[in-house]
């Protein structure tokens, strides 16, 4: 059989393309294959945390929980002010004292106790009535547990917001990972592809797509990064750290943050969420000044004593008395309406809250469920069979055997499949956090007045 010298053309050239393709392929570098793999970057890296390292410095540092720390510390020094009684009251006073030439000495001397001055000194105490002070007690120590249970809830929360933000972090850096993959498997292809068109098998306008393609990659996957640093600088925030520039370095993947999610958060374990203690706390709260108002309508004795020394005669005298306001213009109304209209808003805002925590922990078992069984899918079938799609279809291309449109759809599928892998993985993860936010109680133990 005798070939023509076009055939052998055509063959020595396919064979060319073919041979230069693979020494193309093997020299220059492919990305890596998991989008996942965490590489620090050289230019950050001062302060490098897994989840549970956050987790525990944003316990210590994050500055809404230091706040809610000097609310407790404040409530319960209110609560120790109101334990204490109130102080009596002393006065003392000198009169008849004479300015003229004759002077103020008496048959006792002329010292001053025996002078004819009138020295009086007197002394009183307030008397609480009616219940008054017990009230008042009683209010302080519901604010002492409100501000705890408020501590306890911040805390409660500051782990799931927390999870979201270290995950969001992880999916930005995976997305700009994968974005940068995929323009790097494009720029293999436009390499071979270039091959191809000085072989004279492909077209220029092929190789433009090539190109164009993997540069339109680029150019998103620094736009991820510039949201990456955003994620992280907000991260930094709830980390406490004293000046967020973007420089905290996750160094769990969203794999191994999607299987720590695995693990299905336990339910509830005896007690309620802190949440719904503060605000059964501020009904105690609320009731109690309630029943302090209407105390006040009780007017508190004041109970006085008097030494009075008037000497020559009978000098030393001494009187009691009392003292209290007289209720005659208002009876505290305004306070009591106002007291009333206080407990009932509490009333209502405890039965919102013991509502919105069965529609928390609702709402989260089905969110978990569904993003666990997404993810584990994506993971353990999509993203394989849609690597394999993008590899076939590329070797074809190489070869001659799929069009340039093949090859783009599978890139683009492949990309695409692989950042909803990711994204299943993170709400994989903050699915699990907020259920076992949503799920977690304390137990804590009403302060003694």
């Amino acid at each position: 059989m005798v070939m023509s010298s076009k055939g052998m053309n055509s063959i020595t050239r396919l064979t060319l393309v073919i041979v230069l393709a693979a020494q193309s392929a093997e020299a220059a570098p492919r990305p890596a294959d998991d989008p996942t793999a965490v590489a620090p970057p050289a230019s950050r890296g001062e302060l490098m945390l897994h989840l549970e390292d956050a987790l525990q410095l944003a316990m210590k540092e994050n500055r809404n929980l230091l706040l809610s720390r000097s609310e407790v510390a404040i409530s319960e020094a209110q609560l120790r002010g109101a334990r204490e009684r109130p102080n009596p009251v002393v006065s003392a006073s000198t009169s008849r004292i004479h300015v003229d030439r004759f002077g103020d000495a008496t048959s006792l001397g002329n010292d001053f106790w025996s002078r004819s001055y009138d020295t009086i000194i007197q002394g009183g105490q307030l008397v609480e009535v009616g219940g008054k002070r017990s009230a008042r007690r009683r209010s302080a120590a519901a604010s002492v547990d409100a501000a705890r249970a408020r501590y306890a809830d911040i805390r409660r929360t500051l782990e799931a917001d927390l999870v979201r933000a270290y995950v969001g972090v992880a999916l930005a850096e995976a997305e700009v990972r994968i974005a940068r993959q995929s323009a790097g498997y494009l720029g293999d292809e436009a390499r071979i592809a270039s091959l191809r068109l000085k072989a004279g098998d492909i077209s220029r306008s092929d190789l433009d797509q090539i190109e164009i393609a993997a540069a339109r990659l680029e150019i998103e996957a620094e736009g991820a990064e510039a949201e990456a640093g955003a994620r992280r600088t907000a991260l930094e925030v709830l980390l406490g750290v004293q000046r967020p520039g973007g420089d905290v370095v996750v160094l769990d993947s969203l794999d191994t943050l999607a299987d720590r999610s695995n693990v299905a958060p336990e339910g509830p374990t005896g007690g309620d969420r802190a949440d719904l203690l503060a605000s059964r706390a501020e009904l105690r709260k609320a009731e109690n000044e309630l029943s302090l108002q209407r105390a006040l309508r009780i007017p508190d004795p004041t109970i006085l004593f008097q030494l009075e020394h008037n000497p020559p005669d009978r000098s030393n005298t001494v009187g009691a008395g009392v003292s209290f306001l007289l209720p005659l213009w208002n009876r505290n109304g305004g306070a009591i309406r106002a007291a009333e209209a206080a407990r009932d808003e509490a009333e209502w805002a405890l039965h919102r809250a013991e509502a919105q925590v069965v529609a928390d922990v609702t709402v989260a078992r089905t969110s978990y469920a569904e993003a666990s069984a997404r993810w584990r899918r994506y993971r353990d079938e999509l993203r394989p069979r849609s690597a394999e799609v993008r590899e076939a279809v590329s070797l074809a291309y190489e070869k001659g055997g799929a069009s340039l449109l093949d090859l783009l759809e599978a890139q683009r599928n492949d990309n695409d499949v692989r950042l909803a892998t990711m994204q299943a993985a993170s709400a994989a993860a903050v699915a699990a956090a907020d259920l076992k936010t949503a799920s977690e109680t304390a137990a804590m133990e009403n302060t003694h007045p």
